[in-house]
């Protein structure tokens, strides 16, 4: 639960989103979430990867999951509402679920989410986030937990459209930094870090069902 300064935060934050989302498809905003969140948010993932909880990260789902270097080389781990500190940063999202569903009637049905590691070297070819024949990722969330993040650190994400190969924006991965943008039409990549790079990586779903089942389950 968030309490009422968080929820008064969160609802100039769902404006924000929806007036963006309808004029360009796309949010970019520094200082989103509250700075004692991100710096625990890093901690949390810091720990994790201590432990060597983290995995690398794969394409595609169930039958077509794959691990391809060549296209991503990243490390990843599912946030769960049973850790105190990703259940915060979950309810902030769920807010924003049904603020966009308030204000852009999207139906958003529910929100899974990722910390994502990025070792010095690693990135994420050009990809988009909605799955062939599948549209139940309808918006993509990228929160960064990167302090003092300098130009010559790379990682930047580039944003394209389908019809673009120069960038449409370039998005530096520093800390307090919320992206979201429209899933099914946005291309994006990774470019190469230099140094360890942390984030959250999201997507909020429609519930495209079959036989009683959130279509494809996480």
């Amino acid at each position: 639960m968030l309490s009422q300064p968080d929820l008064l935060l969160c609802a100039q934050l769902c404006d924000d989103v929806a007036d963006a989302l309808v004029n360009q498809g796309y949010f970019c905003q520094d200082h989103a979430l509250p700075q004692t969140l991100t710096a625990a948010l890093l901690n949390n993932l810091q720990q994790l990867e201590e432990e060597e909880a983290l995995q690398p990260a794969g394409i595609g789902r169930q039958q077509q999951h794959q691990l391809n270097r060549r296209i991503r080389r990243d490390k990843i781990h599912w946030l769960s509402t049973d850790d105190p500190v990703q259940a915060t940063y979950l309810a902030w999202m769920q807010a924003l679920q049904q603020g966009l569903n308030q204000r852009l009637f999207m139906g958003l049905f529910d929100y899974e989410s990722h910390f994502a590691h990025y070792p010095p070297g690693a990135f994420y070819a050009r990809h988009l986030d909605a799955f062939q024949g599948r549209s139940n990722r309808v918006l993509t969330s990228v929160y960064y937990l990167n302090q003092d993040w300098q130009e010559a650190d790379g990682g930047e994400l580039l944003l394209y459209t389908e019809e673009q190969s120069t960038a449409l924006a370039e998005i530096r991965p520093e800390a307090g930094r919320l992206l979201i943008f429209l899933s099914d039409r946005f291309p994006h990549e990774v470019r190469p870090t230099q140094r360890d790079r942390y984030s959250i990586a999201g997507w909020f779903r429609i519930n495209n069902s079959l036989n009683g089942q959130i279509d494809p389950p996480s």
